[in-house]
């Protein structure tokens, strides 16, 4: 069974030094799908001091992890990295559930979950 999300260790490090930045080291990664975003989905992640019953929790290169169970069955598979260039650094997420996708890389739609669509 694969993991509802899968973070590289280029993500899980920049994810560290931000937790350890924002005084976040007690906190959980909360990792979320919303409707909105010009494709109708569209990802969000955060920090949250405590998981409820709805979560689904993890634990990647030692970086607890929640996830709320409708935002899992969207996510299974997805992969949360993050990439450094020239023009800075940011974080990716490849979902392969994700039929469409927009140009801001920011939004989504599946073949069963459409949100509603706004604009990047």
């Amino acid at each position: 069974m694969s993991e509802v999300v899968i973070l590289t260790e280029s993500a899980a490090f920049q994810i560290k030094e931000m937790m350890k930045h924002n005084e976040e080291e007690d906190s959980f990664l909360r990792v979320a799908v919303k409707g909105g975003g010009c494709s109708g989905l569209s990802y969000g992640l955060g920090f949250e001091k405590e998981p409820t019953e709805k979560d689904v929790k993890l634990e990647q290169h030692g970086i607890p992890i929640v996830v709320d169970k409708e935002s899992a069955a969207i996510l299974k598979g997805t992969i949360i990295d993050y990439k450094q260039s020239m023009m800075g650094g940011g974080f990716t997420i490849e979902n392969p559930n994700a039929i469409a996708t927009c140009g801001c890389g920011s939004s989504f739609r599946t073949a069963t979950h459409y949100g509603t669509p706004e604009e990047c």
